[in-house]
């Protein structure tokens, strides 16, 4: 939040009104003076952070006016009254009406600068509470739909509740199935730009010329079958969020374009050489190896920096297993409401196999899964119950142990075999990795 406060004066007398604008500026603020209520109000809308200055008597609308039409659009906006001697009764009804303070004439600089300091000081006060509030909203929100209590999943949280009110492009990398249009869709409604359109475009699997035409629109007559004009996806957005889905699949051709539109915020439809401004946000999701992308010259590295000032990394599955029981209990109750189907009782075993497994699919395999829990449907062997000749039921210790066993064995495998770097992954000394791997007969490879 800007804690240079812009002060508004009403005052009709010029000289008064010049002494009042001088002394507000030599106190480092920024202040703007009009001769009457009508004009200046137009800058006072709801979003107006500033305080008010009046005078009581004013041609036209007066300062008891002000102060109640102020007090209506925000009772936390500070105004300030100046009134004769003989005004104030008055200036105690402003009072009653809501005004901060009134200052009676003559005054001095000092006295002037003193009220309107304090009322400033109480304004920054009123608005950082009021965006704690939002933010706070914003945040249970994004919990709301972002499920989970993992440190990645928190500071995912966290960074879509800082940025979503804000106009910034956005960068979200992650795997297939980890939540990318999800999160896209909840900067968009927790947004400024939330009643204008969310619109959203896969860029994979789409011809160069086709892509560009689809998001910057075509003239009649641009190639063969187009016979009229259409709008580009782009422009169709307005003033809301351009939702660009594997994005680094996109053609080197429209990544120029694209760099431009994110540059300057003009495009120009295919067959068209007018500069169209646009005024939407764009948010833009990749695969996790969009820098590795970069490296290899397979896309502009001028796009990669402009638009990632914001990136947003959303984990794998794999990566913050103490969620999945947490995001399953929430998949079978939308899942069992879907279908009209009871809620399936989830076995410990059952419940193994899914901790155990790694998740190719991330949350959209997990989705699947309990889907088919709630309709009974056996599922890639996480489903159902292990055959019976299987003897009897392990023990606690000896499903930790398997779990251990299989995790450890991924990671290496994942890390093609460095002990190092598997270590890292899975936040151990490595001394303590390698005893492990050889308590389980597993194979270590570079100690890289």
């Amino acid at each position: 939040m800007d804690e240079r406060l812009t002060v508004i004066v009403i005052e009709d007398d010029p000289n008064l009104r010049l002494g009042c604008v001088q002394a507000i500026q030599l106190a480092g603020m920024e202040v703007f003076g009009f001769d009457n209520a009508e004009e200046a109000l137009r800058l006072i809308k709801p979003v107006f952070t500033g305080l008010v200055v009046t005078d009581l008597k004013l041609p036209g609308m007066d300062g008891l006016a002000v102060v109640r039409h102020c007090a209506e659009l925000d009772s936390g906006l500070p105004v300030i009254v100046i009134s004769g001697h003989a005004d104030v009764a008055v200036a105690v009804e402003a009072m009653r009406s809501g005004a901060y303070d009134f200052v009676t004439k003559p005054f001095g600089p000092e006295r002037l600068i003193e009220v309107v300091q304090r009322a400033a000081e109480k304004r920054r006060l009123t608005l950082e509470l009021s965006d704690l509030r939002q933010r706070l909203a914003r945040l249970e929100n994004v919990e709301h739909n972002l499920i989970g209590d993992s440190a990645q999943i928190r500071k995912v949280r966290s960074l879509v509740a800082d940025v979503a009110d804000s106009n910034v492009d956005v960068l979200l990398l992650g795997e297939t199935g980890v939540g990318k249009e999800l999160v896209a869709r909840m900067l968009h409604r927790h947004s400024r730009r939330r009643n204008a359109a969310f619109v959203s475009i896969n860029c994979t699997g789409i011809s160069e010329d086709l892509l560009y035409s689809e998001l910057f629109g075509h003239e009649a007559g641009a190639f063969a079958g187009a016979r009229k004009r259409r709008i580009g996806k782009t422009e169709h957005a307005g003033r809301g969020t351009l939702f660009l889905d594997e994005m680094d699949a996109i053609p080197a051709k429209v990544q120029i374009t694209l760099f431009r539109l994110l540059q300057d915020r003009v495009i120009e439809r295919l067959g068209s050489n007018q500069r169209i401004g646009v005024d939407c946000r764009i948010v833009a999701a990749a695969g996790p190896d969009l820098f590795e992308r970069v490296q290899a010259g397979r896309f502009r590295s001028d796009l990669f920096y402009r638009l990632n000032a914001v990136t947003i990394e959303l984990p794998p599955l794999r990566e913050r297993r103490e969620d999945i029981p947490i995001m399953l209990e929430h998949f079978l109750l939308a899942a069992a409401e879907r279908f009209r189907k009871p809620h399936p009782t989830v076995t410990a075993e059952q419940m193994n196999r899914l901790m155990a497994h790694g998740w190719p699919g991330n949350i959209r395999e997990l989705q699947t899964v309990a889907e088919c829990l709630v309709l009974g449907v056996a599922k890639d062997g996480l489903t159902g119950e292990a055959p019976s000749e299987q003897g009897p039921p392990q023990s606690l210790a000896e499903w930790v142990r398997d779990f251990e066993r299989n995790l450890i064995a991924r990671e290496l495998r994942r890390h093609d075999g460095s002990l190092a770097r598997t270590a890292e992954a899975l936040n151990v000394p490595k001394t303590t990795l390698h005893d492990k791997i050889r308590k389980y007969g597993l194979t270590e490879g570079t100690q890289g």
